[in-house]
């Protein structure tokens, strides 16, 4: 199972994250995961709408429990992770995931994307 993990900023908008997802092979992706306080967002609810996708919320301690590739201070200092969207992915890619694709930027700078693949959810 593949998953999109997506990052965003309060201010980002649909086309901010169609940007980021965009710039992965998202190809065969079952679902999307983002932090659980953003999983309402309308950005991500309309995105998830447009490709026919679950949003996976998930729970700040499993972020936090990811190894991420990709180490962003900023980040880090806000949500205890390297990066938001590797560690979503990977989280909601479940037990022994691996992150295929690590974190990209929308053009924008307000949403990332990356992509994971795990056995379970």
């Amino acid at each position: 199972m593949k998953i999109a993990g997506i990052g965003l900023r309060k201010a980002a908008t649909i086309e901010s994250l169609r940007s980021a997802l965009t710039k992965v092979d998202s190809t065969g992706v079952s679902a999307i995961a983002t932090p659980i306080d953003k999983a309402d967002f309308s950005a991500i609810q309309t995105l998830a709408h447009e490709l026919g996708l679950n949003i996976i919320g998930v729970e700040s301690g499993d972020l936090i429990a990811q190894t991420t590739a990709t180490q962003s201070e900023r980040v880090q200092n806000l949500r205890g992770t390297g990066s938001v969207a590797e560690a979503a992915a990977l989280a909601g890619a479940g037990k022994n995931a691996r992150l295929l694709i690590p974190r990209v930027v929308s053009d924008d700078r307000m949403a990332t994307c990356a992509i994971a693949e795990g056995n379970e959810n």
